[in-house]
């Protein structure tokens, strides 16, 4: 199998990892909001009008003080002293104005987040449909190479942190800097001695902060690569759960996790420790800079220099307060922006991955035949089906019956173009025919079945159904033609109705009933609590291997293909109901060309053709009774005797 490339990038940490690092994350961060604007684009203006607005609402109220205070406050104090009567009513209208504009931002802010959080959960549901959509187009090869834990790690951790970027980090990030020049801005108009030592302060805050941006915008990238690791561990302990405690592996266990957990934490502790150390530093400078503006602001209001009065400072000292507040929420911000982008680096490779390509042509259409006995495309269901070929050359199309020919010849195929698998396959399955393939593990028995499925195109050679290359059907309908048991079963959270009915969605219920009769699985499905409505979870988990295999074979016989595959079919299910599923398989098999894969070489006596396979090479063929009197492979593996020795 080929082995999954991984991206090095610089040089390689103490446990021999490469150095984890965001490949161009403007680029990201650029391909993420084109991915939020394409569909919000307004909601997002909005938004954006909405942080303005709340941030001028605030700037406004700010700068307000100065007037209340001088204007307002100060005199009525010193009339108050003077004995003089006051005049509270433009006092309280000028904390009228005060409050409208407070009141004018709380409403810009609360409408800023209500469309944010609508625009976030509608990304992050597109965002799952599109990856979700795109992985079911990846050919199996993909899923080969990549552990099922990993790819769980983009749709749960790697979304979410986006969702954390677009709904929170984004907004505040804008609204920080819309702040950071309105607040300039109008601290230069009150003191620019003042705003100059501030503009220092802020420059030391943003010395630190960008030194732990470097130290941990490397580590947020392992850490969801780490995640994504032990989310697969986890994943295939859980369902491994019988095999450690038979082997009694608890602590071999235990022992991986923690290594993994271990990787996790130094990764975690990388990349959180330095970017949650500077939010607590950036707002103690802050402080520091509120202090000194606070102690020279005053010297110079009581000096009135340049015009500067308390109502100035009392102004300045907010917006100082609001100022470093902004860059703080940048600097943590920033750190945030790059665990997210770590997560988009990912999700997008997934989304970058090629889909598995199709150029097929030829269709499987229902058909019938007319007066004059031809065979044409019928408008409906008709149980009779034809490969519905389109001829360029001339223009013209044909109907070639669907009846299950299938030929191998001089096939080669490697998952690599360096390491070959299979070496000049030829085989000939007759319509009918039952083809079995047997041979030691890794012979490559299972390779020939799923190259006829095109799960993999080969090398050379031709593959050809019904005297068609399968490379000009399409795979939709190559797969549709095609009926598949496999060892591993897979059943999936529903009802059994539901399991069988998988093979073939328009069922009627007497159609599942059937299928699950002729695989000999009706019986043990009554006796359930709900009978057919008895929901299945965990792939299963409360049946028998044996049973799960049942409803395997039921799903494959309502299908109804032309053409069987049967890896292990019989594997896992004990001697006795071996029995009853070997005669429904007769009954499945019959008429329909079938490939069966089988260790257990009783099942395959009656096969029309052995083909004995070993180093994927094809080494014997013929039926039982040939390949016995040949003494060869076959005899060996079916009497478990070396040749010499017998004869």
């Amino acid at each position: 199998m080929a082995e999954e490339k991984v991206r090095q990038v610089g040089p390689r940490n103490r446990r021999g990892m490469p150095h984890a690092k965001i490949e161009h994350p403007g680029r990201i961060l650029a391909r993420t909001l084109r991915y939020v604007w394409q569909n919000y684009s307004f909601l997002l203006i909005l938004a954006m009008v909405c942080i303005v607005v709340s941030v001028l609402a605030n700037v406004q109220g700010t700068l307000f003080t100065k007037t209340l205070i001088d204007t307002y406050i100060t005199p009525l104090r010193q009339a108050a002293e003077n004995g003089t009567t006051v005049d509270y009513s433009q006092l309280g209208n000028a904390i009228t104005k005060v409050a409208v504009f407070y009141l004018l931002g709380i409403a810009a802010a609360y409408g800023q987040q209500v469309i944010m959080t609508y625009v976030t959960q509608g990304t992050m549901k597109r965002l799952r449909t599109d990856v979700f959509t795109h992985m079911e187009s990846l050919p199996l090869k993909y899923f080969d190479t990549h552990s099922r834990g990993d790819i769980m790690s983009v749709f749960t951790n790697d979304i979410d942190t986006l969702r954390q970027m677009i709904g929170m980090s984004m907004p505040a990030m804008l609204q920080a800097g819309i702040t950071i020049v309105s607040v300039f801005i109008s601290m230069l108009i009150l003191s620019w001695q003042l705003t100059l030592l501030t503009i220092v302060m802020i420059v030391v805050m943003l010395f630190i902060s960008g030194k732990s941006t470097r130290i941990s915008g490397s580590g947020f990238i392992a850490q969801q690569r780490s995640l994504g690791k032990i989310n697969g561990f986890i994943e295939e302990t859980m369902s491994g759960q019988k095999v450690v405690k038979v082997f009694n592996h608890e602590k071999e266990v235990l022992d991986t996790f923690g290594k993994l957990n271990q990787e996790l934490y130094e990764d975690s502790f990388k990349a959180n420790g330095f970017s949650n150390a500077v939010g607590p530093i950036s707002v103690n400078i802050g402080n520091i800079s509120y202090v000194l503006c606070a102690i020279f602001g005053g010297l110079i209001a009581l000096n009135k220099t340049a015009g500067f009065t308390v109502g100035a400072l009392a102004s300045f000292l907010t917006f100082n307060r609001s100022f470093s507040m902004p860059i703080n929420q940048i600097t943590m911000q920033i750190n945030a922006i790059m665990m997210a982008l770590a997560g988009a680096d990912r999700i997008f490779h997934l989304l970058d991955e090629k889909s598995e390509t199709d150029n097929g042509y030829v269709m499987l259409v229902d058909s019938e035949k007319n007066a004059e006995g031809e065979i044409q495309e019928a408008d409906h269901h008709t149980g009779f089906w034809a490969w519905k070929h389109y001829h360029k050359a001339d223009n013209t199309t044909t109907y070639v019956p669907l009846e299950g020919d299938v030929t191998f010849n001089h096939v080669d195929f490697g998952y690599t173009d360096e390491k070959m698998v299979l070496h000049d396959i030829v085989i000939h399955a007759e319509p009918g025919q039952k083809v079995a393939l047997v041979g030691s593990t890794g012979a490559g028995k299972t390779t020939i079945t799923n190259l006829i499925n095109r799960f993999y195109d080969i090398q050379d050679g031709k593959i050809r159904f019904d005297n068609i290359n399968i490379n000009k059907i399409r795979k939709q309908d190559l797969r549709r033609s095609l009926g598949m048991v496999l060892q591993e079963t897979n059943l999936f959270t529903g009802t059994v109705r539901d399991n069988i009915r998988f093979g073939k969605l328009d069922a009627s219920d007497e159609e599942i009933y059937a299928a699950a009769k002729l695989a000999n699985a009706d019986n043990f499905i009554r006796h359930l609590p709900q009978g057919y409505d008895t929901v299945l979870t965990g792939n299963g988990a409360s049946l028998s291997q044996g049973q799960r295999q049942l409803l395997a074979i039921a799903r494959a016989a309502i299908a109804d293909p032309p053409v069987l595959i049967l890896d292990e079919a019989t594997s896992s299910i004990d001697t006795r109901t071996e029995k009853l599923v070997q005669d429904g398989m007769d009954q499945l098999m019959k008429g329909r060309t079938t490939f069966v894969i089988a260790h257990r070489l009783s099942t395959i006596r009656n096969a029309d053709l052995i083909l004995v396979l070993e180093n994927g090479r094809i080494v014997e063929r013929g039926n039982h009774e040939e390949l016995l009197a040949l003494k060869g492979r076959y005899y060996q593996l079916y009497t478990g005797k070396r040749p010499e020795l017998a004869a």
